[in-house]
């Protein structure tokens, strides 16, 4: 029997790591059917993403990274948050002395505080 022959063998990128989606949530109903602008905050709350901490992330930084209104971001988070890919652990706060404070989200398709993930979007029904 021939011996099989490996492909070269390809590096991820060492420069910033390497982003993984799964391919069950982004064929989902739940992902499919949502607004474009949704979908690009997803990517952005992701970056963001670290194991033992919650991803502080607030409606005027993701319109300004997204380049669209605050209102519109602000309906992007309601969509992620009414199908189940974010929850809000912690409410923003407003202080014009000690700083304001943007909402803090846990994102239910990752690994949370060395738990795993929810994925409490599988539960969404259109």
């Amino acid at each position: 029997m021939a011996k099989k022959t490996k492909g070269p063998k390809v590096k991820y990128d060492a420069r910033g790591g390497v982003m993984v989606v799964s391919r069950a949530m982004l064929e989902s109903c739940a992902y499919e059917s949502m607004p474009p602008i949704a979908k690009v905050l997803m990517i952005l709350l992701q970056l963001q993403w670290r194991n033992d901490k919650t991803v502080a992330y607030g409606v005027r930084e993701a319109a300004n990274k997204i380049g669209c209104k605050p209102e519109t971001a602000g309906k992007a988070f309601k969509v992620l948050q009414a199908r189940g890919f974010i929850v809000c652990e912690t409410e923003s706060l407003f202080n014009s002395k000690t700083g304001s404070k943007a909402r803090e989200w846990r994102l239910t398709w990752m690994p949370f505080e060395y738990r795993e993930p929810t994925h409490d979007w599988e539960k969404w029904q259109p």
